[in-house]
């Protein structure tokens, strides 16, 4: 509409002005040279126009002519250019389909095209990397370190090579250079968290988590948990170092964070026994309990009652046994004070309960050594303990990334090296329990006084391989 008003406003002005001319005719003489030549002021303004046209007209077809090398070049390099583009986008697509030998053609058309290294670079590497080709591949990511513009995507090829290799060292050292150039990076946070911690570097982890958790890259429930494994990894590299209050600090700060994180409530009641605060560890193992019985938390229960005649531990475990009371691990622990002070008529009750509510290997144990001390029937004994060995496993402290079982926590899995991967369950397969022995030190934590009358429980209540005693 707008369009139309403005043509009919222009014509009405053309109109105008040839409708004056009309009105005012004149003559238009011009003497050059002894010639004069006269017309019509209307056929001197036609005249004019049409040769200012005809000037344009010879303007342009000079600078068409003129320029033609050039826009040929330029129409050359545009085709050239368009053909790379086609060439990267269908390496691309043959990267994204697994297709190496095509994507590898594909990387080399599109290099010979383009003159832009950031992007055929990275085609290339991909291409080998489909290949197999690893080493090229680290040729062109390596390459890419070199501009700017495409360091970060070198970084992260090179980790990504270095994490399939194993190499966590180097992996370590590339995560942290790519955290430097694009520091708020989810993925990269969680990758640089996970090889700090494998690691063993407990502080600097702590801190990548944090990040890790505001950027969305770890979710804040996971980001507790993983949060009290550091604390309590750096509760016993404390110790190794001496400093017992840092040692009990980090233990606290960890139970204080998950209440029911059974290592932090028995690694915070040892710490705090060892300095003569009895009843403070008492009290850490009594809240644990209340929200997570478990076999860790009766060992460390034991040592802190441990200077208490008999009859007394049982009653310190009947109190205990009130936060959890419907709990079996709050029977099994009364049982076990029960035997230990000649109570058998109240150890059998307990026993008798718990095996009605989930027979165990423990309770079936337990049963029999309840036999041996009270009646000195060996056949009953050997009669629970062939239920024992037909029985479910055990729950154990077992990996969740590679199913190793544990003798004791720690924050990382002996066997995979994963980080907080322990857990209290049930094994799926039959293994192998890994022996303190062969456990590296930085990341097992033995428990130094085992539970002793109870066969087949190794030390902090785990159960031990069958046939074990």
């Amino acid at each position: 509409m707008t369009r139309a008003i403005w043509f009919i406003i222009k014509v009405a002005i053309v109109v105008a002005i040839a409708v004056w001319l009309a009105n005012h005719p004149g003559t238009l003489a011009i003497n050059w040279q002894g010639y004069v030549v006269e017309t019509g002021i209307g056929i001197a303004i036609l005249i004019g126009v049409a040769a200012l046209a005809a000037g344009i007209v010879l303007y342009r077809l000079a600078r068409a002519i003129l320029g033609a090398p050039r826009n040929y070049g330029r129409y050359r390099r545009s085709r050239r250019r368009e053909r790379g583009y086609q060439a990267l986008t269908r390496g691309m697509v043959a990267v994204a389909a697994g297709d190496a030998t095509t994507a590898r053609k594909m990387a080399r058309k599109a290099d010979g095209l383009l003159n832009e290294p950031p992007l055929t670079m990275l085609l290339s590497a991909q291409a080998a990397q489909l290949q197999g080709d690893d080493r090229a591949a680290k040729e062109y990511f390596t390459a890419m370190l070199d501009r700017p513009e495409t360091a970060f995507l070198g970084l992260r090829g090179l980790l990504t090579q270095s994490l399939k290799a194993g190499d966590r060292v180097e992996a370590l050292q590339l995560a942290r250079r790519a955290q430097s150039l694009q520091p708020n990076t989810p993925w990269l946070l969680g990758t640089l968290y996970d090889l700090e911690a494998r690691s063993g570097e407990w502080a600097a982890a702590e801190g990548t988590l944090q990040q890790a958790v505001q950027a969305g890259a770890i979710n804040p429930d996971d980001g507790r948990r993983h949060r009290a494994t550091l604390l309590l990894e750096r509760s016993f590299e404390a110790e190794r170092r001496g400093r017992s209050d840092s040692a009990l600090s980090h233990a606290q700060a960890a139970h204080d964070l998950l209440s029911g994180f059974v290592p932090a409530a028995a690694r915070a009641a040892r710490l705090q026994m060892a300095i003569g605060k009895h009843k403070n560890a008492a009290k850490t193992i009594e809240r644990c309990w209340r929200v997570n019985p478990h076999p860790d938390l009766t060992s460390a229960y034991r040592e802190v009652v441990s200077s208490y005649d008999p009859m007394t531990r049982v009653k310190l475990f009947e109190k205990l046994r009130n936060h959890a009371p419907n709990d079996v691990e709050s029977l099994l622990a009364v049982a076990r004070a029960a035997l230990d002070a000649q109570l058998w008529g109240e150890a059998r009750a307990h026993l008798t309960k718990a095996l009605e509510m989930r027979p165990s290997r423990r309770v079936f144990q337990l049963l029999a050594e309840l036999e041996r001390a009270e009646r000195q029937d060996e056949e009953a004994a050997r009669a629970w303990l062939a239920q024992a060995a037909n029985a479910p496993a055990d729950a154990a402290w077992t990996c969740s990334a590679c199913n190793a079982v544990s003798p004791s926590w720690g924050g990382l899995c002996g066997h995979c090296g994963a980080f907080d991967s322990l857990e209290w369950k049930t094994p799926t397969v039959s293994m192998s329990l890994m022996s303190p022995e062969s456990a590296p030190a930085a990341i097992t934590h033995q428990v130094t006084e085992p539970v002793t009358g109870q066969p087949g429980v190794a030390p902090g209540g785990q159960i031990a391989p069958q046939g074990a005693t």
